[in-house]
């Protein structure tokens, strides 16, 4: 399906990105957007509405939220269905992105409509780029699950990855969190990113050891910016069958090589197998 979102005419769903902290960070194309479709969704109508006041938007509000997903989701099919343009904001930042909207992009997606992002402010990149620590190539892991044990297993699948993480944590969390980060990734370089863009903007640069032992605010959402593990080897430059390969001519058979490239990747070994089997055919 190929989406030529501005010479093939069709009813629309405008994915749009709201400041995540100042008001002002916010595009004219955005406000534009909104002024001019026929619905906003809103993930809570009462932020929204701040931002609307802000900006004299005088577009319909109407809620759409992890609570009401479903019947939402119909409801702006309905109005697509009725050739009426609509937009999908969240209360800060990205719609989908830690934030609802993946039901009713794919929805909008599948029966045929465009889907058309206009981007704006993003915490993520925003503390990325501040972090003083490798950019590229980088993760976004989003919030950890609330579950101790289920964190823990989160952060070991991504203990061994070189690329840089980005975690979104609450202000209610954060100083539970860090010490489970510190126990399954190591003493590693993080940046603690709190109230980005708004009065109270403060970034701190130190390593997980130190961060433990600071009084952290209760309030302001954080974004966490982590360095990626510097020991790991990387085998990206490989092909699944060139990586067997490297092992088979270091000792190992041929059982015992794709075994140990799965672990080395982080996939299932049948996927080596099959690759590894279609690359030597």
């Amino acid at each position: 399906m190929t989406q030529i979102s501005f010479k093939d005419k069709k009813a629309t769903l405008y994915v749009v990105s709201t400041p995540i902290g100042n008001l002002s960070d916010i595009t004219y194309r955005a406000v534009e957007i909104l002024k001019n479709v026929s619905c906003v969704y809103a993930e809570d109508t009462r932020t929204s509405a701040v931002l609307f006041a802000r900006y004299e938007i005088k577009t319909p509000l109407e809620s759409y939220h992890a609570f009401n997903e479903s019947v939402k989701t119909e409801a702006v099919m309905i109005r697509l269905e009725e050739k009426e343009d609509v937009a999908l904001i969240s209360d800060a930042g990205t719609p989908g992105i830690s934030d609802p909207g993946q039901d009713v992009i794919t929805e909008a997606i599948r029966r045929g409509f465009h889907v058309v992002p206009i981007p704006g402010a993003s915490a993520m990149l925003a503390a990325l780029v501040s972090s003083g620590l490798v950019m590229q190539p980088f993760v976004f892991v989003g919030f950890l699950p609330k579950k101790m044990m289920e964190m823990k297993d989160r952060l070991k699948a991504y203990a061994g990855r070189r690329e840089t993480l980005v975690v979104y944590e609450s202000p209610k969390r954060i100083s539970k969190t860090l010490p489970v980060m510190l126990d399954i990734l190591g003493n590693r370089r993080i940046a603690i990113c709190r109230e980005l863009t708004k009065t109270y903007e403060t970034i701190i640069r130190t390593t997980l050891t130190d961060a433990i032992t600071l009084d952290h605010n209760d309030k302001g959402e954080y974004a966490l910016v982590i360095n990626g593990d510097e020991t790991a080897q990387s085998f990206d430059h490989l092909s699944i069958r060139e990586h067997v390969i490297k092992y088979i001519d270091a000792g190992d058979d041929e059982k015992d090589a794709m075994k140990k490239t799965a672990l080395d990747r982080k996939i299932q070994k049948n996927e080596v197998y099959r690759a590894f089997k279609i690359e030597k055919d």
